[in-house]
């Protein structure tokens, strides 16, 4: 799941070098923590939260044929 959302995150930025995702594992859910530059935070999250929204989306749809739990939180 982690390269996932690199891979998104990385084709969304101008900046890809300072893409970083970091995975917190929990009981039941693992938590992806993803942190870009200060002036792509606006690519990723995009109008209206669209981007973030579909990216939370895949990874839900992804990490469901995992049976796990993945929740994408986007840090600034």
């Amino acid at each position: 799941m982690k390269e996932l959302i690199q891979y998104i995150a990385r084709s969304l930025v101008d900046h890809p070098e300072e893409v970083q995702v970091n995975e917190v594992e929990g009981e039941q859910t693992t938590v992806l923590e993803l942190k870009v530059a200060k002036e792509d935070l606006g690519k990723v999250i995009g109008k209206q939260g669209r981007t973030a929204r579909a990216m939370r989306t895949i990874l839900s749809a992804a990490s469901t044929k995992c049976k796990k739990r993945t929740v994408l939180e986007i840090l600034e």
